[in-house]
């Protein structure tokens, strides 16, 4: 796998720490700060052009890593695994509705949460090694992007992206950028769901799989853009899209 690195200058010599703003600026594109952090790491991508560029600059380094992930069939234990850690009986999650089962949702924030930290604690180990002094060349002035967005992934079961989606609150628009797959075989859609914290979930309409694009939120939803909700698609049929509720498997999430 390409791995991106972080530019020489902020590397730093062997064994020291990346600067703050560096980690912090990771931190927030991978969405692991708590919502007061990521609310104050918003609030100086609006006015600290430095700490913009940093977060740009992280969302073009990571976004190569879907491209080179390969999909890995878990072996069949892991299942087992995880419902002997949340103290699930063989019979309980047959019991619960897909969607109404508290144990589906904690373990899903859990499997996020580990892909997200190993993502950090990977990126980090990178950025402490020390690289080849870089070939003198003139570059063109880093220019910072104002208004830059946070991505958030969505994870498939076992780990591996399916999508990144980048909130715009503002305009009420997600961009959605696949990691392209093949089409289902029994002939199903992929549905967008926004699921605001504690309420029913709302669709947004179809979603590629190969291709990025704009969805639109409707107005009346536009509200539920924000941190504690989560982004889903499932696989519905093709009629009768946007549907009232669904009623397909889920094969990707992620929290806003």
């Amino acid at each position: 796998m390409n791995s991106p690195n972080l530019p020489p200058e902020e590397s730093g010599p062997e064994g020291t720490e990346p600067p703050p703003d560096e980690i912090l600026a990771g931190e927030f594109v991978l969405g692991v700060l708590d919502t007061t952090q990521h609310r104050e790491a918003q609030a100086r991508v609006e006015i600290d052009p430095a700490f913009s560029q940093r977060v740009v600059e992280w969302e073009r380094r990571l976004s190569p890593w879907l491209a080179d992930i390969e999909p890995v069939e878990p072996p069949a234990q892991v299942w087992a695994r995880i419902c002997l850690r949340l103290g699930w009986k063989d019979s309980e999650p047959a019991a619960l509705g897909f969607w109404q089962s508290l144990g589906f949702w904690r373990a899903a924030t859990a499997l996020s949460t580990l892909v997200a930290v190993a993502a950090i604690a990977w990126t980090l180990q990178i950025a402490r090694t020390p690289s080849a002094p870089p070939v003198a060349r003139e570059q063109p002035p880093a220019t910072a992007e104002p208004g830059a967005k946070p991505v958030t992934p969505l994870a498939h079961d076992d780990g591996t992206p399916g999508w990144l989606a980048s909130v715009d609150a503002a305009h009420g628009t997600v961009l959605m950028v696949p990691v392209p797959t093949a089409p289902d075989p029994q002939g199903r859609v992929t549905e967008l769901w926004l699921i605001p914290a504690g309420k029913a979930p709302r669709s947004l309409g179809l979603v590629s799989i190969d291709k990025s694009h704009t969805v639109k939120v409707p107005d009346d939803v536009r509200a539920a853009l924000v941190a504690g909700s989560v982004l889903a698609v499932t696989l519905e049929p093709s009629a009768g899209v946007p549907h009232p509720a669904p009623t397909g498997p889920i094969i990707a999430k992620g929290a806003i």
